[in-house]
């Protein structure tokens, strides 16, 4: 499972935009080269729009936080 710094290296200015819904969050980390775990990971969103990463954190328990 990646951490959530891997998954915030791969939505740097994703939210600079707006708002994104579940597939934008995905195809955003997938447009900055996310690796399978990643994406896999933000899979496990629930469909909704997003307006920065911490709007993420909670839906994502098993990402764990850098210590």
């Amino acid at each position: 499972m990646p951490s959530r710094t891997d998954i915030a290296d791969h939505l740097e200015g994703a939210f600079s935009s707006g708002p994104l819904n579940r597939g934008q969050v995905i195809s955003a980390a997938g447009l900055q080269g996310a690796p399978e775990a990643v994406l896999k990971a933000l899979g496990d969103l629930p469909e909704g729009f997003y307006s920065n990463l911490r709007q993420l954190w909670p839906h994502l328990p098993a990402v764990h936080r850098p210590l």
